[in-house]
């Protein structure tokens, strides 16, 4: 039984104004995953509020959409074996204070005091989240 899944990964705009993205794909193809569709973009509103609908009416959602339509972000589909929890272990925890040194939240991510987490990047959850959210980003693949 093959273990290969395809996530999204997104490097945020901090990471992508920080010049964080090279060092972010570095590790990812380090760690043995394939690129399989990239793309520099300035999100719209309306692609971020579905990408997070799940949030919608939570107090972290507006400044969330807000921050992610702030500047341009990286979208890419990687693929790998196991490479949704692959990844997450590889980004570290969503709390970039917390997050273990050796992962790109620990070693890149600080904690700036803004109503949102600005943590370099996301990745989907789980397989249902990842097809879910590579259909909204590159409908296409």
């Amino acid at each position: 039984m093959s273990s290969v899944q395809r996530t999204l990964v997104l490097v945020k705009p901090d990471g992508v104004a920080r010049g964080l993205t090279g060092e972010v794909l570095r590790r990812i193809e380090a760690k043995g995953y394939r690129l399989v569709a990239l793309e520099l973009r300035t999100a719209p509103a309306a692609l971020l509020e579905e990408h997070y609908a799940e949030h919608a009416g939570k107090p972290f959602y507006a400044p969330l959409v807000e921050f992610m339509g702030s500047g341009p972000l990286v979208a890419a589909v990687v693929e790998g074996d196991r490479v949704i929890e692959g990844f997450r272990s590889l980004a570290g925890t969503t709390d970039p204070t917390t997050a273990v040194p050796g992962t790109i939240r620990g070693d890149l991510g600080r904690d700036w005091g803004l109503p949102v987490a600005q943590n370099i990047v996301h990745g989907s959850d789980s397989p249902e989240s990842a097809a879910r959210e590579i259909g909204l980003w590159f409908p296409g693949v």
